[in-house]
């Protein structure tokens, strides 16, 4: 493990990744220490810029912008983890089990899977998030955005299966007596973990993405504080407006670094994962 960390960090993309979500991590953290409370207003003087003790100044409702954000990046990690652990799980039991059965199965499971990656999910996340609103806490999100953020990944899964199935050692393997389970477990296994990997924090990237959209529209639960709701105060203030500019600047810089650095993660690790491009280091460490 030690050994590919030093070897990943060799990749400037992966590097400036890393220093972000670990400060970003950081910050969340520190969510846990926090002298005010996220759901109180009027704890600090009101409209303040940035200045010591307020690093990121203060907001109309008298709350530290700093600590509002370490709590909001805590809240979006939360809802985006959720979102894609849950829908990584549905796509690769959807994507192995249709690549390698086919038939009928495959058929069924693709007409399914192919009527959530037509579907206009916006409006359909719109309507249910206006229908619940007073009842979505963090999880509920989650795992309503996970319901819908699983189908392309699965046709993406399913079609590395369906490469695999054809080939030689798939063959072997089935001649041999391998089981099933075993066959799928260490020999296709390995082949689609960097297809998981780059799934899963592209996930992040969209359900973060449609958290705060949903935010801004004021479909989610707002009292509860995520980049989204930091950036739908901002704008029901008309901080823009009013010269409030730290207020709205805050969540959109922290947004526009977590977007970044989760696909620059994203991108390295898929490439270092690659089998291909493992083979090639083999190769050039042999040379």
């Amino acid at each position: 493990m030690l050994e590919a960390f030093k070897e990943l960090m060799k990749d400037g993309r992966f590097k400036f990744a890393f220093i972000v979500i670990c400060v970003l991590a950081f910050m969340s953290i520190l969510s846990f220490f926090s002298p005010y409370d996220p759901l109180r207003w009027n704890v600090v003087p009101r409209d303040r810029p940035p200045s010591w003790p307020h690093i990121f100044g203060t907001t109309s409702q008298g709350q530290d912008l700093f600590w509002q954000s370490t709590f909001a990046i805590r809240n979006s990690l939360t809802i985006a983890l959720i979102a894609s652990g849950i829908s990584r799980v549905i796509a690769i039991i959807v994507g192995l089990v249709s690549g390698y059965k086919g038939g009928t199965v495959d058929t069924v499971l693709m007409s399914i899977n192919d009527s959530f990656v037509v579907m206009p999910l916006l409006p359909i996340l719109i309507l249910i998030a206006s229908v619940i609103r007073e009842n979505l806490n963090m999880v509920t999100l989650g795992i309503i955005l996970s319901l819908f953020g699983w189908a392309w990944d699965a046709r993406v899964i399913r079609s590395q299966i369906l490469s695999l199935r054809e080939r030689e050692f798939t063959y072997t393997a089935i001649l041999s007596g391998t089981k099933t389970f075993n066959l799928v477990v260490k020999e296709y296994f390995p082949f689609i973990i960097p297809i998981i990997f780059a799934t899963l924090i592209n996930n992040m990237i969209w359900a973060t993405g449609m958290e705060v959209t949903l935010a801004i529209l004021g479909l989610s639960n707002t009292e509860i504080p995520t980049i989204g709701t930091m950036i739908h105060w901002a704008v029901n203030y008309q901080s823009i407006l009013l010269g409030y500019w730290w207020w709205i600047l805050t969540p959109v810089i922290i947004s526009v670094f977590l977007f970044v650095a989760l696909y620059l993660l994203s991108t390295s690790l898929s490439e270092y994962l690659d089998p291909r491009t493992r083979i090639q280091r083999i190769g050039k460490a042999k040379e």
